[in-house]
């Protein structure tokens, strides 16, 4: 492998200034793509060499290369596809040879894509090779199936500009200007930590002892772009990092922000952090436990091993270019004041060892109980107990779903009245007809319109969330995809409560209030649910209630509790 000189700079996809401003005014004719929040993450760093040695969207050669092998078709070591995912719709109309502009949401023309290549991907083979299991339960898994495009571009990338960032600009800095301050300070070492989660006392340790084992200088270098459903928002995460760089020695230390949008592909995203913090000038990178794992797959465990992205990581190490520092787990020893790595604790049994995990840190927030000084600093933690107050005073959504007739508006009606009399925050009932009125009537009821109706009431019920409000939801909401997408767009600002009214197709025909069913039946209604389409009953839903024989207020009474033992409302 050449070595290039340190920190000489990398190829960028731009173009000339003068020549952008030519092909902006010859893009305006050509058919364009607006790019989705993920497409434009993968865009920048394209075009500004993070994702060096690519030139574009892969092609489909390259696309099989990393899935299979994690090689490029050159041979060179890249282990993410990188492709321009459009609808079948859009695919129908461009073709091979052809150049289409790529926009940003609001319109303006990023780069140019020449596309060479247009396939339909294998996209359950593309989940297993990458991520190790075709399971929705990985949130890369599900934007695959559920979110991305049918079909994929490649091509190389003309870049006209840098997408635009309204936020910590004096923050953000491409590889080049990484790579020019890590010249002008002289620093031939530096090690990258790479995070998604506010950093604690812990972490400040870590890092420490990382750049002192390495005998590099720091650079903390946070993901901003996209990084898993659930993940404390990168407004808080940057004022939080801020709150902590006074803590480290500033001839010695740097932070940049990174606008990556994360896969959480364990393993593998670890090898590809490597690669594009190597592009970013970086010799060094801290990789920790389970580095970019999502969690617990369908059957409840993790999806990968603790160590399973180190062993990758070596196992590839000549080829990306860049040293590993192993993550040291490290605790906190009460007796001698101070953080140690767990594996290296001698007298463990005559010794307190504390240590608080994310999901411990979370309930306490959302208890609102002590975070102790010696896990966090005090300026981290009341950043954090800004944006997550307690759950008592965060807005939330209640959701409910089952049959027509299965009695969702009844009870939702009584919740919203027991929610108010109790006061405290406002209460919004997004039911089934108001929505169908105000918010959807041009709909029909195909499943496509369906799907609508629900991510509409989803994205309102966010809103009203997000300002601390309760939304109470009751559609029949017959499928699963729907409901999740709905829950993850909820889940950035608050609680999301789903109430699966479980009464039988049998109960709920015999009572056919609106004559519905009968219609059905004689199929003069097409697509009704739980006669002609199916309903996808959840699998996990917070609270199940059977409406049969059992009075409304009692049903009303077991949301209540459950609201109670969920810390939304105070007993």
């Amino acid at each position: 492998m050449s070595q290039t000189p340190i920190h000489a700079p990398i190829p960028e996809l731009y173009v000339s200034y003068e020549s952008a401003q030519k092909l902006k005014v010859e893009a305006g004719n050509l058919p364009s793509w607006d790019l989705t929040a993920r497409q434009i993450c993968d865009l920048e760093l394209l075009m500004n060499g993070g994702f060096n040695p690519l030139k574009g969207f892969m092609s489909e050669e390259d696309y099989n290369g990393v899935v299979d092998k994690m090689r490029l078709s050159d041979g060179s070591l890249w282990p993410m596809p990188i492709n321009l995912d459009v609808s079948e719709k859009f695919a129908d109309g461009v073709e091979e040879g052809q150049d289409i502009a790529l926009r940003d949401q609001e319109g303006v023309i990023l780069a140019i894509l020449s596309i060479t290549d247009k396939w339909v991907p294998n996209k359950s083979h593309e989940a297993e090779k990458v991520f190790g299991a075709d399971d929705l339960a990985h949130p890369a898994v599900n934007y695959l199936h559920n979110q991305a495009g049918a079909v994929y571009l490649g091509g190389p990338i003309t870049g006209i500009q840098p997408p635009v960032h309204y936020d910590f600009k004096g923050r953000r800095d491409t590889p080049n200007e990484l790579r020019a301050y890590f010249r002008k300070m002289g620093w031939r070492k530096v090690v990258a930590f790479q995070t998604r989660n506010p950093l604690h006392r812990a972490h400040q340790e870590l890092t420490f002892r990382a750049a002192k084992e390495a005998q590099a200088n720091l650079l903390i270098h946070p993901v901003v772009g996209m990084t898993k459903p659930g993940d404390v928002d990168h407004f808080t995460r940057v004022r939080c990092y801020e709150a902590v760089l006074d803590k480290y020695p500033q001839s010695t230390t740097t932070m940049s922000l990174l606008n990556l949008a994360m896969r959480m592909a364990g393993p593998r995203e670890a090898v590809w952090h490597g690669l594009i913090r190597k592009n970013h000038g970086c010799t060094h990178i801290i990789v920790g436990r389970d580095h970019a794992g999502p969690g617990k797959n369908s059957a409840g465990e993790d999806f990968y091993g603790p160590y399973d992205a180190q062993d990758l990581f070596r196992a590839n190490q000549d080829d990306i270019g860049i040293e590993m520092v192993d993550f040291k787990h490290m605790v906190y020893v009460q007796e001698r004041a101070q953080y140690e790595p767990n594996d290296e604790i001698e007298d463990r049994d005559n010794v307190t060892i504390l240590n608080i995990s994310g999901t411990e840190l979370r309930r306490r927030l959302r208890e609102g109980l002590e975070i102790p000084e010696w896990f966090s600093f005090p300026e981290v933690v009341a950043e954090l107990r800004r944006t997550s107050p307690p759950r008592a005073s965060q807005g939330f959504t209640v959701f409910f779903t089952g049959l027509s007739g299965s009695g969702k508006s009844t009870i939702a009606n009584a919740l919203m009245v027991k929610l108010m009399e109790m006061g405290g925050r406002p209460v919004t009932l997004l039911d089934g007809d108001v929505v169908r009125k105000h918010l959807s009537s041009e709909l029909g009821f195909s499943k496509e319109h369906r799907d609508l109706n629900i991510e509409r009431i989803g994205y309102v019920a966010s809103e009203i969330t997000k300002n601390g409000g309760i939304a109470i939801c009751a559609p029949i909401a017959p499928y699963t995809a729907t409901r999740r997408t709905v829950r993850e767009m909820i889940e950035a600002f608050g609680a999301f409560v789903e109430i699966h009214v479980a009464t039988s197709l049998e109960e709920c025909e015999k009572r056919d209030r609106k004559g519905l069913y009968k219609l059905a039946r004689e199929g003069k209604i097409k697509e009704f649910t739980g006669i002609s389409d199916p309903y996808e009953a959840p699998t996990n839903a917070e609270l199940v209630v059977d409406t049969k024989d059992v009075d409304v207020d009692h049903c009303a009474h077991q949301v209540i509790l459950k609201l109670e033992s969920m810390g939304l409302i105070k007993a």
